[in-house]
């Protein structure tokens, strides 16, 4: 299992991933989710990858070494699409196509073909997007409304998010967020594990402005945990107890 999430705000691009891999409970690795890619100045671009991790390495392959296009006879690859959407668009594809290839022999072997992307980033002279993009190679996109997408082991990270995230907030207000709800889901579900790796991108540069990979007793995000925790008590503490607790029916 993982938890990959990405948000969107005005001032840029907040995208984060676990990297536990596991198939049962005495086969445990570590595996980078989150790939980025970048022409300085130019583009960035990232993907968070959850599900089969052969299908997902396969994905992350052939977008970065490219594939024929038999009506153009050009290679593409996500570093030469003109567009945000058509590079996400090349994604699905490329997921598609592994299916293609790949899904009788899967399916003979009882494994599902079960992989989903977070794909976002910029390309110079647009606006900066962010794309949940299925198995089927379809996808949707990042709104205003809702600024963030998950995948993975969504559900325990999602609530923090609900209550936190807006568009305009800071943008490592957001990161601060996300950590928070990484932390959440790690509490829950031991199928989601450190390190974490981070990317944060803001608006109009064309470039990582971090990208950082934290690890087990990273001292910011033991003390983040170890203050939300406490807030959270505090918070149960300072909330009266309901008015109807003490009748009896």
């Amino acid at each position: 299992m993982t938890y990959c999430c990405g948000i969107l705000v005005r001032e840029g691009l907040v995208m984060f991933a676990d990297t536990r891999t596991n198939a049962g409970v005495d086969n445990i690795a570590t595996f980078r989710k989150l790939h980025i890619f970048q022409d300085p100045k130019k583009r960035i671009m990232a993907i968070a990858t959850a599900g089969n991790l052969s299908i997902t390495q396969s994905a992350i392959s052939i977008l970065t070494e490219g594939f024929d296009n038999p009506e153009t006879g050009e290679r593409e690859t996500l570093m030469n699409a003109p567009t945000m959407f058509q590079a996400a668009q090349r994604v699905g594809h490329v997921i598609r196509m592994i299916h293609q290839m790949e899904g009788k022999a899967l399916e003979a072997s009882d494994v599902n073909f079960d992989v989903s992307f977070l794909f976002g980033g910029q390309i110079m002279g647009e606006r900066t997007r962010l794309f949940m993009i299925y198995s089927a190679g379809n996808f949707i996109e990042c709104t205003t409304d809702t600024p963030y997408l998950q995948i993975g082991e969504h559900k325990y990270g999602k609530p923090v998010l609900d209550r936190a995230i807006t568009y305009e907030m800071d943008l490592y207000d957001a990161l601060k967020v996300g950590l928070v709800s990484i932390d959440s889901t790690m509490r829950s579900n031991l199928s989601v594990g450190m390190p974490i790796d981070v990317l944060v991108a803001r608006r109009d540069s064309c470039v990582a402005e971090l990208i950082y990979r934290i690890e087990p007793g990273e001292p910011y995000f033991t003390d983040l945990r170890e203050r939300w925790s406490a807030a959270l008590r505090a918070a149960h503490i300072g909330i009266p107890r309901p008015p109807y607790s003490n009748k009896r029916s």
